[in-house]
């Protein structure tokens, strides 16, 4: 026999299982990579779900915001009298609970802002604020099947004495608080304006 077939045939019995182990390594350090491209790629959809379900509460909200000032000044509104910057009759201490005084709160007397007390998410007929299009002709499209709120977007309107108002015959604001909700009812938006009439 040939010393060279010797010599190769004895480094190549030697060297088997070499490549073997290398190309295990190989394949745990790419399926290592895989698994985390994967779950870089969920992280990312559940983020991206999350804003757009953010935004579809914070357009609940504002529509809830624009239908409060179609309430107070609105030409088909049921309540457009009650808003005229000097009457407090129809709000409530608290929130009315009834009639035209649903979601009308005085906080000149409690001093507690209204919006830090009430429950939006209770929608039944103890409910402290005002459903989306309660006192206006609007329609709001929730809680059926796609990408749309659970609820309907709900608001108070609060007496707030208007600081630059004449002190001997006083004048007031109307800060409404209006609770939008996402497809889910447990994500929520808050927006806030005051308006002066």
């Amino acid at each position: 026999m040939n010393p060279y077939q010797d010599f190769f045939k004895q480094r190549c019995h030697r060297q088997g299982g070499a490549s073997l182990i290398m190309v295990m390594l190989i394949l745990i350090v790419v399926s290592l990579l895989g698994v985390g491209g994967a779950q870089i790629a969920l992280m990312s959809e559940r983020g991206a779900r999350n804003d757009r379900d953010q935004q579809v509460a914070w357009q609940a909200a504002e529509a809830a915001l624009i239908d409060a000032e179609f309430d107070m000044t609105g030409a088909t509104a049921t309540r457009k009298t009650l808003f005229d910057g000097n009457t407090q009759t129809a709000f409530i201490p608290g929130c009315g609970t009834s009639g035209t005084s649903v979601g009308l709160c005085d906080t000149t007397v409690a001093g507690k802002p209204a919006w830090l007390t009430v429950d939006f998410t209770i929608t039944d007929a103890s409910a402290a604020t005002t459903a989306f299009g309660a006192f206006t002709p609007h329609t709001f499209a929730a809680g059926g099947v796609g990408i749309q709120p659970a609820k309907v977007p709900r608001y108070v309107i609060e007496l707030v004495p208007d600081p630059v108002g004449d002190k001997s015959n006083p004048t007031f604001l109307y800060r409404v608080t209006a609770m939008g909700f996402g497809p889910r009812a447990d994500i929520q938006a808050v927006l806030q304006m005051l308006y002066r009439i």
